[in-house]
């Protein structure tokens, strides 16, 4: 996973159903510590708690991050085989003031037509392989191999921020370790492809499950259907690389938002939809849609409308779009300067041919909503501004954020190819943010989104099905705060209308921990707190748990976790 020198900060998806069968036997994952003695995992310097995290070394505070990751992926997913996962803290590269690598992880092997493979003839990740199987495939060889930059907590590397160690994803503006580790694990355990994307032949000349689930929609073919030449094609073909699993298109438009679209009203010269590039950072799309003048920015130096310097024309800009060419310095300060002479949103123009770019960046200070056009709607508008030139920012209800016209999300397939990142992360245009995006996010959490539905078309679910929260009388925002947890969570919901209602615990495992008092509740907004203990009032033990809501019959579910 790549930093972008902004992330952004946005709103979290809200979990509409819920995965009907949990796992029969909750995977179990073992760090296998490859660093040296004094580093990474074996750092002893002393720091204090934080998050949630109780570590009290540097080491052991990653330590147990990792681990919190095992947990709540294995809360996630079953396997009877050990996951063993060698991982260590290396000073990776690149990594400068504005953008660096923050990991890497990927399946050690693999394996094909092994008993139990759901089909023949195609490459599986090694630990998804052992959980088909109910055998350990490789033995004597571990399943995933992950690395994470140490050089995060240096000044030089991507500046102020450093890792954030706690488990509350409240990292202000460091890096999230724990939405990292949860990101590279989910490499490791099959959100990949094992095809060589510089010449499109695939691994052992056999597909993956995961290959087997792309499409491109400029020629509709799969991978699996394809030549290597048109696969090496195929793997740059943005916004034309879609995901088909069935699992995962059943719930695409519960996680994803609308999509955003950038559409020019006036002169009727130039009207339309314009193509757009989005932002890491930045307000999400805007609801009601904003409209706006565009006017084009002046900083006064060099190429004035790249707003590398202080914009000089503020007067101008204030309250309207501002247009601005891509240059020279960072997406992020451009939007930042003209934000400060009060634009209202920003339009960045490319300044070469070909799609517009999208633009990484991190500062959660940036609250208006920022987006790229082609170098042809670039000159075009310009072209007009003598006479005026006013733009729409808004939301399409009839597309969804991230997918196509069909709702088939689409995969990151930017060209020139990115090693590392291509084909194997979901689409940067996925709004709310989805886990398995190319780009850390500020705004991810514990829910592994629509990567669970991704993982059950390899092969490691088999087929979900949903229970979908009826709008009566519990309204469908199950959440828990702070999760995980210590000493204490706030279990919050809504009812649509006021009843009897009551509120249960239950372990991973589907057992009964405590019954809280039914109480007859009004309609609106909901807190019920559990202080972690059990019916007799024992401290329950760290580890996974869900809870219920039931009023009139209907019921919803969330999830928890516990930690020492």
């Amino acid at each position: 996973m790549r930093l972008p020198s902004m992330i952004r900060a946005g709103a979290a998806a809200t979990l509409l159903l819920l995965v009907a069968a949990s796992p029969s036997q909750a995977a179990t994952f073992q760090l296998i510590n490859i660093d040296g003695a004094g580093e990474g995992f074996n750092d002893t310097t002393p720091v204090p708690p934080v998050g949630g995290n109780p570590g009290t070394t540097l080491g052991q505070q990653r330590l147990n991050v990792f681990q919190m990751a095992g947990v709540i992926w294995g809360s996630y997913l079953s396997s009877n085989v050990t996951i063993r996962v060698e991982a260590r803290f290396d000073a990776l590269t690149p990594c400068d003031a504005s953008m660096g690598v923050l990991g890497s992880a990927g399946a050690i092997t693999t394996a094909f037509n092994f008993p139990g493979a759901p089909q023949t003839n195609t490459i599986y990740s090694i630990a998804l392989a052992n959980r088909l199987a109910g055998s350990d495939q490789a033995p004597g060889v571990n399943d995933i191999t992950a690395r994470f930059n140490s050089s995060v907590d240096d000044a030089t590397c991507l500046g102020a921020s450093d890792w954030y160690y706690g488990y509350d994803h409240n990292e202000g503006t460091d890096i999230d370790l724990l939405a990292v580790v949860l990101h590279e694990l989910g490499h490791g355990l099959g959100f990949q492809t094992f095809t060589t994307l510089s010449t499109g032949a695939f691994l052992n000349n056999l597909p993956d499950a995961y290959a087997r689930n792309l499409l491109d929609t400029s020629n509709g073919l799969r991978w699996d259907q394809m030549s290597n030449s048109q696969r090496r094609a195929s793997a740059t073909r943005t916004d034309q690389l879609v995901w088909i699993g069935p699992n995962t298109l059943d719930f695409t438009s519960q996680f994803l938002g609308p999509a955003a679209f950038v559409r020019v009203d006036a002169p009727p010269a130039i009207a339309g939809v314009k193509a757009h590039g989005t932002a890491e950072f930045g307000a999400p799309t805007p609801n009601p849609d904003l409209q706006a003048q565009v006017i084009l920015v002046n900083d006064g130096t060099g190429t004035t409308s790249d707003a590398c310097e202080t914009i000089v024309n503020s007067a101008q800009v204030a309250g309207k779009i501002a247009l601005i060419d891509r240059g020279i310095c960072p997406f992020v300060e451009k939007a930042a300067r003209a934000q400060a002479a009060g634009a209202v949103a920003v339009i960045i123009g490319n300044n070469v041919a070909g799609a517009p770019p999208g633009m990484s960046g991190s500062d959660p200070s940036i609250t208006i909503p920022v987006v790229s056009i082609t170098l042809d709607d670039t000159n075009a508008i310009k072209g007009q501004l003598g006479v005026g030139v006013t733009a729409t920012i808004g939301g399409d209800p009839t597309n969804i954020a991230g997918a196509d016209a069909l709702g088939r999300p689409k995969l990151y397939a930017p060209n020139p190819l990115e090693p590392g990142s291509s084909v194997s992360h979901f689409d940067t245009s996925a709004e709310p943010n989805l886990l398995m995006e190319p780009f850390i996010n500020h705004n991810l959490t514990n829910n592994v989104d629509l990567t669970l539905y991704v993982f059950a078309d390899i092969g490691w679910l088999g087929t979900v099905t949903a229970v979908e929260p009826s709008p009566t009388p519990i309204a469908a925002r199950p959440q828990t705060s702070p999760n995980p947890f210590t000493t204490a969570t706030a279990m919050r919901f809504q009812l649509a209308r006021g009843g009897e209602t009551t509120v249960e615990v239950f372990d991973a495992r589907g057992a009964l921990v405590k019954r809280l008092p039914a109480a007859w509740r009004s309609s609106g907004p909901q807190s019920v707190e559990w202080d972690g203990t059990d019916a007799a009032g024992r401290r329950s033990p760290a580890g996974v748990y869900f809870w219920r809501v039931r009023s009139e019959g209907e019921s919803l579910t969330g999830r928890m976790v516990r930690v020492e």
